[in-house]
């Protein structure tokens, strides 16, 4: 999960599972009533939590909004609730998803109700993204070298398999030692994957379903009879 969601700021994680949320962050100044602002912040928190969104309220005072901004993005949290002095005036609150980088402002009625729906949202996006990635990397092939160019092109691959131990070891052997070949005859600049393939699972609704007849492994020209998902062991 981590691994197809994060990004070069850090973590992304789905609402569904994420243990906060939303995290609310007030932005005071001097001339701002901060009594106010800390009612209405911890006013949201409890409107958000009444409709089952785990939110959290950030009042540290030895931090600036800019760190308390990066903190929370680092760590994944789904959404940030901003509300400073315009906010207040506006009686709304910025929101930043951030999955996405999106920025809107959201007002303080019906928040709740709002809060709860872009959860699901957020979740329904961020999984067919993630679907979306997957399937773009997937590649069905039926013999060895089309295997071997969809795993150096960082792809899984779906096969005819005989589904036998042996034949999974003599092919995460032969993929190993052409891996290894491959870098020892690659130019220094050249990048170059290396590693063993390995089963990853045999796909539930398609692998498992009747072979054509007379299909043959994908490696060991035996009958098949599964359809395995194969990807690269590093």
């Amino acid at each position: 999960m981590i691994m197809i969601h994060s990004d070069n700021t850090g973590m992304v994680i789905p609402p569904r599972v994420a243990q906060t949320q939303v995290v609310i962050v007030p932005i005071m100044y001097k001339n701002d009533d901060s009594n106010a602002m800390l009612d209405k912040v911890y006013e949201i928190k409890k409107q958000l939590q009444m409709k089952g969104v785990r939110a959290h309220v950030d009042v540290r005072d030895n931090h600036n909004p800019g760190f308390k901004y990066n903190y929370w993005e680092v760590r994944g949290i789904p959404v940030r609730m901003e509300l400073g002095g315009k906010d207040m005036a506006a009686e709304a609150v910025k929101c930043v998803v951030r999955h996405s980088g999106e920025k809107f402002e959201m007002k303080w009625d019906g928040i709740a109700d709002k809060t709860a729906e872009l959860m699901e949202t957020i979740q329904k996006q961020m999984y067919d993204k993630a679907v979306l990635a997957r399937d773009s990397h997937i590649k069905e092939v039926d013999n060895w070298k089309d295997f071997m160019d969809s795993l150096n092109e960082k792809n899984i691959c779906l096969t005819p398999w005989c589904n036998v131990k042996a034949c999974e070891e003599r092919i995460k052997d032969h993929s190993k030692d052409e891996s290894m070949q491959k870098m020892a005859d690659a130019n220094e600049d050249e990048a170059v994957l290396t590693g063993s393939a390995k089963t990853l699972c045999i796909p539930y609704e398609i692998g498992n379903q009747n072979i054509a007849e007379g299909t043959k492994c994908f490696y060991c020209d035996k009958p098949a009879t599964v359809t395995g998902l194969w990807g690269r062991s590093y």
